[in-house]
């Protein structure tokens, strides 16, 4: 298995999208390759198609799926421009699709790229791709007060956010912040003595790195517009790492789940709302104990999972 990225609950995954023979599917974050290889590797007659923005991620997935030349194709693209990748790939619908909406180990563990707050000498970058202009350096230093309180406590679900907010806009004043050991050093003055601990700021890196990479806009729009895509009884398999956008993949998928809405006292259904698909299990599939303690990043992993109405 390659080192770029440990795929989460690979089994699973693929039992969600319970794959058919001569389907058509699509891997939107491509990451390592580790799930579009499973899916390629599961049946010789599948064909993939695949996006990712990470201009490593897409060196990798290409070395990565060489042994399956011909059955995939690969854009560097955000998932969300699925729509103009079906129209190249001259797609109409697709047996399933994946999202997996946690940051790759790689993007972790390269210090140079700015996503972790343990890295002292590290830029503040935080971009997964790196075509886009807007930085977390940018963030925390141009964006006004209110700005940064809205990220941190929208995004970030930050309790400690005004303090943390505060004292950035007074360091910021002294001096550009421009490393990642800098903005934690200031986390860690604003939280009470009795909150700190070596994760207290993973929720201000959070909040940030969503903001640089607009992780949640047009993210609900997303989902209901790919899962209209599956063809009848395809399935679509999501996962996520934090509550913000699994409640958004839940509130899609229970929405779609759902057929007339009008009141029972009406004659005749004036709505015309029409049940989509249905959920593939009442509560999300999580990791094994087993895959949680040889990985610990699976361990907030949540897959949720539904199939298009016949």
């Amino acid at each position: 298995m390659s080192e770029y990225h440990r795929p989460i609950m690979v089994e699973e995954v693929l039992e969600g999208l319970d794959i058919r023979p001569g389907g058509i599917y699509f891997d939107g974050t491509a990451g390592g390759g580790g799930h579009s290889f499973a899916i390629l590797a599961s049946d010789p007659t599948v064909h993939l198609i695949a996006t990712d923005k990470d201009e490593d991620a897409i060196k990798e997935v290409t070395q990565r799926l060489s042994p399956y030349a011909g059955r995939f194709k690969l854009y560097r693209t955000d998932f969300k421009n699925y729509q103009e990748v079906f129209s190249d790939a001259g797609v109409g619908q697709i047996d399933g699709y994946l999202l997996d909406l946690g940051i790759s180990s790689h993007q972790i563990d390269t210090s140079s790229r700015g996503f972790a707050y343990m890295s002292d000498d590290a830029p503040l970058d935080m971009r997964m791709d790196n075509r886009a202009s807007l930085t977390a350096e940018a963030v925390v230093n141009e964006y006004s007060e209110d700005a940064l309180l809205r990220i941190l406590r929208d995004y970030g679900e930050e309790t400690f956010a005004p303090s943390i907010v505060r004292r950035i806009v007074t360091a910021r004043q002294q001096g550009r912040i421009t490393t990642c050991g800098a903005l934690r050093a200031i986390v860690e003055a604003s939280v009470p003595a009795r909150y700190r601990y070596n994760a207290c700021a993973r929720k201000t890196f959070q909040a940030i790195r969503i903001e640089v990479n607009g992780e949640m806009e047009g993210l609900e729009e997303c989902v209901q517009g790919l899962t209209r895509r599956l063809k009848p009884g395809g399935r679509g398999c999501i996962l996520t790492f934090h509550s913000l956008e699994d409640r958004i993949v839940k509130n899609v998928f229970r929405s779609m789940s759902q057929g007339c809405t009008c009141p029972k006292s009406f004659p005749v259904c004036v709505c015309g709302k029409k049940q989509e698909v249905t959920l593939v299990g009442n509560k999300p599939r999580t990791a094994g104990e087993a895959e949680q303690r040889e990985n610990s990043r699976s361990k907030s992993a949540k897959l949720r999972i539904v199939q298009k109405v016949e």
